[in-house]
């Protein structure tokens, strides 16, 4: 199990090349939640989202003759444009792999940070292609089965829980669960009277599923969420998750694309879906306990355009 001691570490090597987030809280989502909400602003790190700390970290740990050969990841979005953005930073060759569902502006910024970027049919296929290159000679840099990665990403846990301290329940989108291990890590040894909630949408369910099935199994991936659209989730994660996390919830596609809505009009940020989907978790977890609630809010990432807002809004007939 990964320990504080790690994250600690984590947070020493990346610090200077990433952004501590603001910790601030939301007179609007208080109002409209009904309890006090404070938003951890992962939207604000470089690249857009959480992604970067992990990657960071994993690249400042290479030895010469990794950084030599070079890095790849396999991502939805959001851990390939950090890799490569960063890698960039550090002089190191990345390849990055996506599945065709990725959003194209996400494909596009990989490539103008430098990456070379291979597209696949979907994102079983972009988890194949990255292990066959790294039994070619590349360093894989997986996106939440290393315990470097998930180490960086508690960093973001490590900030909350030093800027928040009267929180009572913390809400975590959960794609293959790197983000959400870490931070449960963090706050068990910093702030244990803290429960943590997984947030899924419905078609990446890759968490819930393991958790029933008493492991990681594969899952069918369809949702519009595609930096939360795991095939599966880790072992790595499905242990600490299992042990450390509340439940994990699970919410339609629609009301993550409601929740980002909400969350621009009433918090005044920008997000995705995959930050979307806290607004309706955290409706749930509020009627779970009551009113004594004071929310956390991960706010992971907010790499979607304004027409995929639009385009999602008019799917699902939303205003």
């Amino acid at each position: 199990m990964i320990g504080i001691s790690q994250i600690e570490t984590a947070a020493e090597r990346i610090a200077g090349h990433v952004v501590r987030t603001p910790t601030v809280p939301s007179p609007g989502l208080s109002e409209l939640l009904g309890v006090p909400v404070t938003a951890k602003l992962e939207l604000l790190q470089r690249t857009g989202s959480f992604k970067a700390r992990g990657a960071t970290a994993k690249l400042l740990a290479l030895s010469e003759a990794e950084r030599a050969a070079g890095v790849v990841a396999v991502s939805g979005g959001n851990h390939g444009i950090a890799l490569a953005a960063m890698a960039a930073t550090l002089d190191v060759k990345a390849t990055v792999v996506m599945p065709r569902t990725a959003p194209a502006r996400s494909v596009e910024i990989a490539e103008a940070a430098g990456a070379s970027v291979r597209l696949t049919d979907g994102m079983a296929e972009a988890f194949a292609a990255a292990t066959r290159l790294r039994d070619e000679g590349l360093t894989l840099v997986h996106p939440f089965d290393d315990p470097v990665v998930v180490a960086g990403q508690g960093t973001v846990g490590l900030e909350l829980a030093q800027d928040a301290d009267d929180l009572t329940d913390v809400l975590v989108s959960v794609g293959g669960g790197g983000l959400i291990t870490g931070i449960a890590v963090a706050l068990r040894a910093l702030r244990p009277g803290v429960r943590v909630w997984g947030v899924e949408t419905e078609g990446a369910e890759a968490m819930s599923a393991a958790l029933k099935a008493g492991g990681p199994v594969p899952v069918t991936v369809s949702s519009i969420s595609t930096t939360l659209s795991a095939p599966a989730v880790s072992q790595l994660t499905y242990d600490h998750v299992s042990a450390l996390v509340e439940e994990v919830l699970v919410v339609p596609d629609r009301d993550a694309v409601q929740g980002c809505l909400d969350l621009a009009e009433h918090a005044k940020v920008w997000t995705e879906p995959a930050a979307g989907c806290l607004l309706p978790a955290a409706r749930l977890v509020h009627e779970r306990v009551g009113d004594g609630a004071r929310l956390g809010l991960v706010v992971c990432g907010g790499n979607a355009t304004t027409t995929d807002i639009v385009s999602w809004a008019e799917r699902f007939g939303l205003r």
